[in-house]
């Protein structure tokens, strides 16, 4: 229920600060055009499937690595978790692209998720990384589970890189609602 006893201190049409994603402006996230292709994308839903899987592989193999780094135990294990989180990731970039090139016409660096995706290419090098060591038996068991919680540190930035766009995407849908109503 909306109050009607309060005034806004704002006149009507006056630019509020925070309040730039509205339609026709260039900062919005996504044009009319693109946010209607990313609603009827099935790559969106992938997206969105994959990214709470991806975020559990994370979670188990991060405790996993922890375990080893510390106790010494377990290195077959982490090793495979952090495998099979390096092919969860590799699976999301490339259906990530797939869907980036669908929304936006660009396969990765969209102006709209250019420093995501930059920062995804650190993620991707770092879990690669990972992959040479352990597959070309290069360097120590310990320097392997540092370059993998090198990358998952990577990863939990770029996670939040992408979790605070998908509220500005939310951010922006509202007021283009309440703009479209009013």
């Amino acid at each position: 229920m909306a109050r009607t006893d309060l005034t806004s201190p704002v006149a009507p049409g006056t630019p509020v600060k925070g309040a730039a994603l509205t339609q026709g402006n260039t900062s919005a996230l996504y044009t009319a055009e693109e946010r209607q292709r990313r609603d009827q994308s099935v790559w969106t839903i992938v997206q969105g499937v994959l990214a709470p899987v991806q975020f559990l592989v994370f979670l188990v193999s991060l405790g996993l690595v922890i375990r080893t780094l510390t106790t010494g135990e377990g290195a077959f294990a982490a090793d495979v978790s952090v495998v099979l989180k390096t092919l969860v990731l590799y699976t999301i970039m490339v259906t990530g692209s797939i869907w980036e090139k669908v929304v936006f016409g660009k396969w990765l660096f969209a102006p709209a998720f250019f420093w995501e995706d930059v920062f995804s290419m650190l993620v991707l090098g770092l879990h690669s990384l990972y992959l040479v060591l352990l597959l070309g038996d290069i360097g120590t068991l310990e320097q392997r589970m540092m370059v993998a919680l090198a990358g998952y540190a990577a990863y939990v930035i770029n996670a939040g890189q992408f979790i605070w766009k998908l509220r500005m995407a939310r951010l922006q849908g509202n007021v283009q609602a309440k703009a479209v109503t009013a």
